[in-house]
């Protein structure tokens, strides 16, 4: 029903996450009836998001490139704990409970429990190294992993991997208390929730 250069684009916006096609549509619909300024401002965004943002050497937050580590893992004062999360949108949710003062690693996604395959778009091989050697980044030793990952079908298995491939180094390894809801994500997480899952881990 709709011209091509609209199809493409509701395609390109339904590929975002929680995106559906109605909503993308909106969108699409949104960018026609903008001006060529406003345009022109997304483009020149995007293209900036690109060129001038990359990610902490250690952790895998984003940050500008003339910087290597992030204002997380340059605070010498934080605990030698990190955090195995899965996005970055997860690190500012447990930031906001105050009660989390160590150090994170972002994952960057989850695996599936049925795809294999799914093995490779998690950072494992880059996780183990932080943890074997966090002199080399400038961070403490690190004395506890705590396993993160939301509590969905994905996250779970993520967290499963995690704790084999972690077992072998000398660190204690704990899990986010069960006091968050099943299915759902850090993200959404209340502050109290989180704040309880983190005093009950084990």
């Amino acid at each position: 029903m709709y011209p091509e250069p609209i199809k493409k684009l509701i395609d390109t916006f339904t590929s975002f996450p929680t995106v559906g096609k109605r909503t993308a549509t909106r969108f699409s619909f949104y960018l026609l009836n903008s001006s060529p300024e406003e345009i022109d401002s997304l483009i020149e965004n995007l293209r900036n998001l690109k060129e001038s943002v990359h990610t902490c050497n250690f952790c895998h937050k984003s940050l500008e490139k003339e910087k290597d580590l992030c204002s997380v893992c340059s605070d010498k004062s934080r605990d030698p704990i990190l955090a195995i999360i899965e996005r970055e949108t997860d690190l500012v949710s447990l930031e906001k409970t105050k009660q989390y003062k160590g150090y994170y690693f972002i994952l960057g996604d989850n695996i599936s429990p049925i795809k294999k395959k799914d093995l490779e778009k998690i950072r494992a091989e880059k996780l183990k190294d932080r943890i074997k050697n966090p002199k080399d980044y400038g961070l403490p030793k690190i004395k506890e992993v705590i396993i993160a990952t939301n509590p969905t079908t994905e996250g779970e298995a993520t967290g499963l991997f995690l704790e084999r491939i972690l077992k072998n180094l000398d660190v204690k390894v704990t899990k986010l208390a069960k006091g968050l809801p099943v299915g759902g994500e850090l993200e959404y997480a209340d502050e109290d929730t989180l704040s309880s899952a983190l005093e009950g881990r084990k």
